[in-house]
């Protein structure tokens, strides 16, 4: 499988990542922003992830090794896992600091160069977003559709911080200005409790496929797909496993025979087989297929 494509968007967004990075790490420090600075972490996070997501990308592009022989499909599910679980615990950890920022009276923010510096972060990442998840459509790649989340979600927190900035600017001086040291751990736990659900549902659903739990979409097909075929050629019976690995899904079926049923030559079995593949439409390089015929119900 070529992840050339894959590759390079990734080593791009990597690039950008951490420029966007420095700049949230910056602006946070100086206009005194846990928001801004937290945005800058999370970017910073997004890299580490970003960079296993390429190694990844490369194993796969080999396929298969002497020791790994069904090839490295299982690593994808793991990066999803890894990569919600590390980003759930960041949300957690600013929510947190949020917590503590509310009940200790706040902090002066810096309003406007704040804001200047929420906006140049919000539009880097939602354009990144965009630009990757149109590469993401295009090549049907779960590792950059984890990458387009995180983009997405960065720019959501700016958004929320340049609106929060904007609503200080317009408090200050009137009768609602001892409002303004709250809002920077404010806006802080509603991003934070916000985003939370995003990686907590990509990891459950990467620690499915992690854990081989067999998907409902797939495992129906092949039932519905097996029962026709079973009725239709006059067999006994048959059992069927499925598993989703990253992009590979692997299915395994056991045809039960009469023990005095002729299938023919190999030619048979093997049209048998292409029938099969056809009717679940398994013929792309992602669909790991086996399908064997017997009459010893042990075997099934």
């Amino acid at each position: 499988m070529d992840t050339a494509r894959e590759q390079r968007v990734l080593t791009f967004s990597i690039g950008v990542t951490m420029a966007v990075s420095a700049i949230g790490f910056i602006g946070g420090l100086l206009v005194g922003s846990q928001a801004i600075l937290f945005d800058g972490v999370y970017s910073l996070v997004d890299v580490a992830l970003t960079l296993v997501a390429l190694s990844v990308l490369r194993l796969v592009a080999r396929e298969e090794s002497p020791r790994f022989q069904y090839g490295y499909w299982h690593l994808e599910p793991m990066v999803e896992a890894l990569g919600g679980a590390i980003l759930s615990l960041a949300c957690i950890y600013a929510l947190a600091n949020s917590v503590i920022g509310l009940t200790t009276g706040g902090h002066e923010v810096k309003a406007g160069p704040a804001l200047l510096w929420a906006a140049v972060l919000c539009v880097s990442n939602l354009a990144m977003a965009a630009f990757v998840r149109t590469r993401a459509m295009q090549l049907h790649s779960a590792l950059l559709w984890l990458d387009v989340r995180a983009w997405l979600l960065s720019g959501l927190m700016s958004l929320a911080v340049v609106l929060a900035f904007a609503i200080a600017l317009l408090l200050r001086g009137g009768e609602h200005a001892h409002w303004i040291p709250y809002l920077d751990p404010l806006v802080l736990a509603a991003i934070s409790v916000a985003v939370l659900p995003v990686p907590l549902r990509s990891a459950w659903k990467a620690m499915r496929e992690v854990l081989q739990v067999a998907p409902d979409t797939l495992d129906a097909r092949v039932q519905a797909v097996m029962k026709d075929f079973v009725a239709e050629h006059g067999y006994l019976d048959f059992t069927s496993h499925v598993a989703k690995m990253g992009r590979m899904r692997f299915v395994e079926i056991h045809i039960l025979t009469r023990p005095e049923t002729v299938i023919g030559t190999i030619g048979n079995v093997d049209a048998m087989r292409d029938e099969i593949a056809e009717r679940l439409d398994a013929r792309g390089s992602e669909f790991w297929l086996t399908i064997d015929f017997t009459a010893d119900p042990a075997w099934t």
